[in-house]
């Protein structure tokens, strides 16, 4: 059990049969009543995002999430695979429970969330950053506009991301998975 006052991001709860992670918390204390946290909540299950409001000092259940370091090895008909670095046993996880899964690529470091009680995979985070090579875009033309413009690149796990016009194909960029935008070239 936990209060408000323990509120930080990425605090993990149970409410309504389900796990929920705090993206974002914010203690208020109007001028008049009593102060509250209002709160943005993400289901590790279904990945909904939940706004609720917490009574300042009010009570809640947090459960026991461990992150534990995977290494993704390939996909089949059961889903994608991932080895535990530490005993080697594989685990199939299904692609909903993977965020932007088409920036997979094998062999790549991943944290998967299990909860620690029941020993089920709740989500897989992937790092913040990954490196991939383009292998198709269309050649950009100079002087073809005034301001910053945009192409579509297909990246070596299959995924399109937009790319600045100087971007050419076989260069190696790092892509953002948190949004799955183009971040920068890797020199």
């Amino acid at each position: 059990m936990a209060s408000t006052a323990d509120f930080k991001n990425g605090l993990c709860l149970e409410m309504n049969n389900d796990i929920y992670s705090i993206v974002e918390f914010q203690h208020v204390k109007p001028g008049k009543g009593a102060a509250f946290v209002r709160t943005k909540l993400k289901s590790l299950t279904s990945g909904k995002v939940l706004d609720k409001t917490f009574n300042a000092g009010e009570k809640v259940t947090t459960a026991r999430v461990e992150k534990r370091p995977h290494q993704f090895i390939y996909t089949d008909d059961f889903g994608y695979n991932f080895m535990d670095t530490e005993t080697f046993e594989q685990i199939p996880i299904q692609e909903k429970l993977i965020e932007r899964a088409n920036l997979l690529k094998e062999g790549q470091m991943v944290d998967i969330l299990v909860h620690a009680e029941t020993e089920t995979p709740l989500a897989v985070e992937l790092p913040a950053f990954v490196e991939l090579m383009i292998t198709y875009t269309e050649p950009g033309i100079k002087g073809d506009t005034a301001t910053n413009a945009l192409k579509p690149a297909t990246l070596e796990t299959g995924a399109t991301v937009m790319v600045p016009l100087f971007v050419e194909q076989d260069t190696l960029i790092k892509v953002d998975t948190r949004d799955g935008s183009y971040s920068e070239r890797v020199k």
